[in-house]
C-alpha cells in the first residue's frame, strides 16, 4: 500500500523524482512546524495565561495548512498520506473554530482514502466517521448523519464489542436525534 500512501498526481508532464523527493521533504518540514506550532499554542494557552500575549491564532494555523496542501497538491493525490495529514489538521483547526462546514468539507475527503488506507475495522476510520456524523447532525442533514454515525458504529462493535459503553452513548445520540 506504500505506493497509494505516497500516490503523486497524475500529470501530462509528471514531476521529476527531485521535485517528488523536494515535496516530500517539504511536507516533512511543515508538518513538523505545524505540530510546534500547535504545541506552543497549548503550552502558552494552558501553563502562561497573563504571563505573555503571543499565541498563534487558529486563523494563521489554517492558513498553514490552506497554503501547504496547495503547494503540497501540485505534486501529491488528496490520498497522499502528507495531504491526508494536513487536512486532518486543518479540520481539527475547523473544529476548535467551530466551522462546522469547512471541517466537513475536510472530513469528506478524508475518509475515502482513510478506508483504503486502514484496515476494515480500524478505529481511525470509525473516529472520522463518527466526526462526520456529529458534523452532519449539527448541520442539520439527518439522512447523512445518522448514515455516518452506523458506520462507525459497526466498526465499533467489532474492535470494541457491541457492549462496549462508548457504542451505548452513541446509540442514544442517534435516538436522541
Amino acid at each position: 500500500q506504500d505506493k497509494e500512501k505516497l500516490e503523486i498526481r497524475k500529470l501530462n508532464d509528471p514531476p521529476s523524482a527531485e521535485t517528488v523527493r523536494d515535496m516530500i521533504k517539504y511536507a516533512r518540514n511543515v508538518i513538523e512546524e505545524f505540530r510546534r506550532a500547535k504545541h506552543y499554542k497549548y503550552i502558552l494557552y494552558h501553563l502562561l495565561i497573563g504571563f505573555l500575549d503571543f499565541f498563534i491564532p487558529p486563523s494563521e494555523l489554517l492558513e498553514i495548512c490552506e497554503l501547504s496542501l496547495d503547494k503540497m497538491g501540485a505534486v501529491f493525490e488528496d490520498s497522499n498520506v502528507y495531504m491526508l495529514h494536513m487536512m486532518y489538521q486543518a479540520m481539527g483547526v475547523c473544529l476548535y473554530v467551530q466551522d462546522w462546514e469547512g471541517a466537513l468539507r475536510y472530513g469528506q475527503k478524508i475518509i475515502r482514502p482513510y478506508s483504503k488506507h486502514y484496515p476494515s475495522y480500524s478505529l481511525n476510520v470509525a473516529s472520522m466517521w463518527l466526526k462526520l456524523g456529529r458534523l452532519y447532525m449539527a448541520l442539520e442533514n439527518r439522512m447523512a448523519g445518522v448514515k455516518a454515525l452506523k458506520r462507525a458504529i459497526a466498526i465499533m462493535e467489532v474492535a470494541h464489542g457491541k457492549d462496549h459503553p462508548y457504542i451505548s452513548e452513541i446509540k442514544k445520540e442517534l435516538e436522541d436525534h
